[in-house]
């Protein structure tokens, strides 16, 4: 091959790897590494098979800003009976025991100056899986959408709500 169509391959190579690295960047990708969490929780079995709604674990959605996460009592509420010797279980009811919260990582993160109204969202009818994903078909949850300010106001805009700097900026 000559030197030249070598020049040319690699260059296209090149362009073509900053053309998706700059996608990604705006937030056209999900992110797909599931974060570690300390109880290996699967939405898909409590969400999808057993069709536990998202409210049933995520207290505060409809109501706070933030949705809230399950406690340890509302996992015991079942665990004391339901699989209590798996060893994820076993994790939970060492927490129980001890008399301690779950530590569960957050997922999906805004910045620090992003205003996210939970309940704003829900009342103009936005789904969770807007946001969130087909979470009931996820063994772990990843996030899915890019959660960019470019998303989200594209979103605004297609539902005409406000795009006003201080609705999500304060």
């Amino acid at each position: 091959m000559a030197a030249e169509s070598k020049v040319t391959i690699l260059t296209i190579v090149v362009l073509l790897g900053s053309l998706i690295a700059l996608y990604a960047a705006a937030g056209g990708m999900a992110i797909t590494n599931a974060t570690p969490q300390p109880i290996d929780f699967f939405h898909r079995v409590h969400a999808g098979e057993k069709h536990i709604a998202c409210a049933f674990c995520h207290r505060t959605y409809r109501t706070e800003a933030y949705a809230g996460m399950p406690s340890t009592e509302l996992c015991m509420r079942c665990h004391r009976v339901v699989i209590p010797h798996h060893p994820e279980i076993q994790l939970l009811h060492q927490y129980w025991d001890s008399h301690k919260a779950i530590p569960w990582e957050r997922v999906n993160r805004l910045p620090g100056f992003v205003f996210f109204d939970h309940q704003a969202h829900v009342k103009h009818g936005v789904a969770c899986a807007v946001c969130h994903g087909p979470v009931a078909q996820m063994d772990r949850l990843i996030q899915t959408a890019p959660l960019t300010m470019g998303w989200c106001v594209q979103c605004h805009r297609s539902k005409r709500a406000s795009i006003e700097c201080a609705t999500c900026h304060r």
